[in-house]
């Protein structure tokens, strides 16, 4: 039976027998059963590397982090996880690069710390109104934005509906709709930050089993 560990552009976790191509944590949400009692557990929401020096882990022990899986960074980012400094060292650096451009007032500031990323991130996460785009043409490629319980990746001058399994296609409209991707995420994207998402995004897409790849 799945876990319900599979974490979704809005942030919430289900279970789905489908496989992510990331893995992250946001602290040990899960009781001695494994069942999930907590949203998340400090400010610290990371994704990661599925592997990483050959270590092994048992899904969900008692009292240690809960693993997380995302179908690609687009979700992760839209769900507001950052990338590992540990596992994913030379992508957090490429990434802070471009969070340290898109903040007012931080573009060729000295390099911030992980913590005053994770501070900003936490307080965006936790924010009670919800940011809403004119059209979703205004955003940036890599963004992800919701309509009632559904979400859409922006992919250039189309949409992506996300799915569990990989994206479907879906039309471009131009109407007001939900900002799921945290705003400072959404400009740390607009200045050009390489996030990668699933194969299934892309028209010519061959199957389940390909790695996500960098949107450029």
């Amino acid at each position: 039976m799945p876990r319900q560990n599979r974490v979704t552009p809005f942030g919430t976790l289900i279970a789905t027998p489908h496989r992510g191509t990331l893995m992250g944590n946001r602290g040990c949400l899960h009781d001695d059963e494994g069942v999930i009692r907590r949203r998340f557990v400090g400010r610290r929401w990371i994704s990661c590397l599925l592997s990483f020096k050959d270590r092994r882990r048992t899904i969900m022990a008692p009292n240690r982090y809960t693993e997380l899986f995302f179908l690609d960074e687009a979700t992760a980012l839209a769900a507001g996880h950052r990338p590992c400094v540990e596992c994913q060292r030379a992508r957090y650096q490429l990434f802070l690069t471009h969070w340290l451009a898109g903040q007012p007032g931080r573009a060729g500031a000295t390099p911030a710390r992980v913590d005053d990323v994770d501070r900003v991130l936490h307080v965006e996460r936790l924010g009670d109104v919800a940011a809403v785009v004119e059209s979703p043409r205004r955003l940036p490629a890599g963004v992800m934005v919701a309509e009632g319980d559904e979400a859409f990746l922006v992919v250039q001058d189309a949409l992506r509906r996300w799915t569990p399994a990989g994206y479907e296609r879906a039309e471009m409209v131009d109407r007001p709709l939900r900002v799921l991707t945290p705003p400072s995420l959404v400009r740390t994207i607009a200045s050009g930050y390489p996030l990668t998402i699933h194969p299934s995004a892309e028209p010519s897409w061959a199957g389940p089993d390909q790695a996500a790849r960098p949107l450029m």
